[in-house]
């Protein structure tokens, strides 16, 4: 389960920013208010999508599982993991056992198994599949690993989060390696091209090696997307953290963020999964606190317009969510600001925005999801790795953009507001240093909690696509248990930073 948990986490972060700086032209999250196309949006070639088309079942296959023993191989003889000695006996108790809520820590549940469950989406999704055969592809990777390839007993967490969080981050990386692709282009901005596919989505890049694509040339560009519209904004500056009010113990640091957003979210005649997504990204230098801060994906599988006007547009839809919000201990109160992740979530959003006024604009959303698992911090449950509780719950969402004077300020606020339950609990007076953590099938603490994200954020242009950002964020989390006395705790998080809008 511990799989190269920091090399994922820079690999994540590093694939952000590649995206980012990849997507210029050749020559929770939100809508970003002031949206600046990168590339004139042009539709798929009919050649490259037929071409695409063509399903490799065995290859896709063998992919998958060649990636888990080749993972395995890896834990067992390089980082001679404890849990990579497998054998036939530990198979056979992983079957007689059944399923454990498992105790790693948030990055290693979070993002190393989503991203893992990305390769083995991808593994199907550049073999010709479409997002939804894919997603089997993912489930059938993780069912193997989790039962054949440890000798652990196998995770209720991540045969949810592996294949549900793989699709999203999938998806999104699959689609983004798609904008770089032109097999059009020779020499070393081909070489370029291809080599920066090949980190955004390794699966598609070693099929592409495989078949010979990565070096034929041809008359289409080979994009299975065409040029879909997307607007790219990074983010550069000071980020202060104060814990409980204390504002005389801030701490400061260094943030950056990118936030990317793919497609027409006012396009519904004809939809596709993630024809439309947004990602928002963070990573910080700041002491005593993680490198990957934030990451938000927010993907529309279906939609439509239920209204259309010259004054006014409007969708509703069915959307994907993806959120992580991750700090660490404040040693001078021994404390944690919060941790949340929510790999699997699906609900119902609508998409609001006002026609073009003389001097501004306004566009809001509202979404409400059903969580089918998510993790929020335990102020009591410290076992092994993990310091927070699985759980099931709701999540709503809703927020508005202001933009005025044709782009010289913006202003925007987003509320998320999460409702998570653990109900599968230890015991009271339980001794969680002295119990066996490989058989304490919790969820943690017998608990119900709720988590606030607040932002406002302000955007004041200085040149053309130049501007000085402000923004204000608010993290509340209220965690009631059946066993102790509630908790609440508040952190506020203040952001002067240069932004550019690509």
């Amino acid at each position: 389960m511990n799989r190269l948990c920091s090399f994922y986490r820079f690999f994540v972060v590093g694939v952000c920013m590649i995206c980012a700086y990849m997507l210029l032209p050749p020559c929770a999250v939100a809508q970003i208010p002031m949206h600046h196309s990168v590339v004139t949006p042009q539709l798929p070639d009919s050649a490259d999508v037929a071409r695409a088309a063509d399903k490799h079942f065995w290859r896709a296959t063998a992919e998958v599982m060649g990636f888990n023993i080749g993972l395995w191989g890896f834990d067992r003889f390089v980082q001679h993991g404890d849990f990579a000695y497998i054998t036939l006996k530990s198979v056979e108790e992983n079957l007689a056992h059944g399923y454990n809520w498992d105790n790693d820590k948030l990055g290693t549940n979070m993002f190393a198994h989503p991203y893992t469950g990305s390769l083995y989406f991808n593994a199907a999704r550049s073999n010709g599949f479409n997002f939804w055969q894919s997603e089997l592809f993912s489930i059938f990777g993780s069912a193997m690993w989790e039962t054949f390839m440890e000798c652990e007993y196998p995770s209720t967490n991540d045969v949810i989060a592996t294949p549900i969080g793989g699709a999203v981050l999938g998806e999104t990386l699959y689609r983004t390696s798609d904008v770089v692709l032109d097999d059009r282009t020779t020499g070393w901005e081909r070489f370029g091209r291809e080599a920066a596919a090949f980190i955004i989505s390794p699966m598609r890049g070693i099929n592409r090696i495989v078949t010979g694509e990565a070096w034929r040339v041809r008359s289409t560009t080979g994009r299975v997307f065409g040029r879909p519209d997307v607007s790219v904004r990074l983010s550069a500056g000071v980020k202060a953290l104060e814990f409980q009010g204390r504002l005389r113990d801030t701490h400061v640091g260094f943030a950056a963020q990118v936030d990317v957003e793919y497609g027409d979210r006012f396009a519904v005649k004809s939809v596709k999964p993630y024809d439309y997504f947004n990602v928002r990204a963070e990573i910080q230098v700041m002491r005593e606190q993680p490198l990957l801060s934030q990451v938000e994906i927010k993907g529309r599988l279906l939609a439509r317009e239920f209204m259309e006007s010259n004054s006014a547009h409007a969708s509703v839809g069915l959307y994907q969510h993806f959120d992580f919000y991750d700090s660490d201990t404040i040693k001078r109160y021994d404390k944690v600001p919060y941790k949340l992740g929510i790999p699997a979530c699906l609900g119902a959003g609508v998409m609001y925005r006002d026609g073009d006024r003389r001097r501004w604009v306004f566009d809001g959303y509202a979404h409400a999801n059903l969580v089918v698992l998510g993790s929020i911090l335990s102020d009591h449950y410290q076992t092994d790795e993990r310091n927070y509780n699985w759980a099931s719950g709701f999540s709503l969402k809703a927020g508005c953009n202001i933009v005025f004077d044709r782009n010289k300020f913006s202003f925007s606020l987003h509320h998320s507001y999460y409702r998570l339950f653990s109900w599968k609990g230890y015991r009271y007076g339980t001794d969680l240093s002295k119990v066996n953590f490989r058989t304490l099938n919790v969820m943690g603490d017998h608990s119900c909690a709720s988590f606030n994200v607040t932002e406002a954020r302000f955007d004041f242009r200085l040149l053309h696509r130049l501007y000085a950002t402000l923004s204000l964020t608010s993290h509340i989390r209220s965690t009631h248990y059946r066993d102790y006395a509630s908790v609440l705790s508040s952190t506020g998080t203040l952001r002067a930073m240069l932004t550019y809008k690509l």
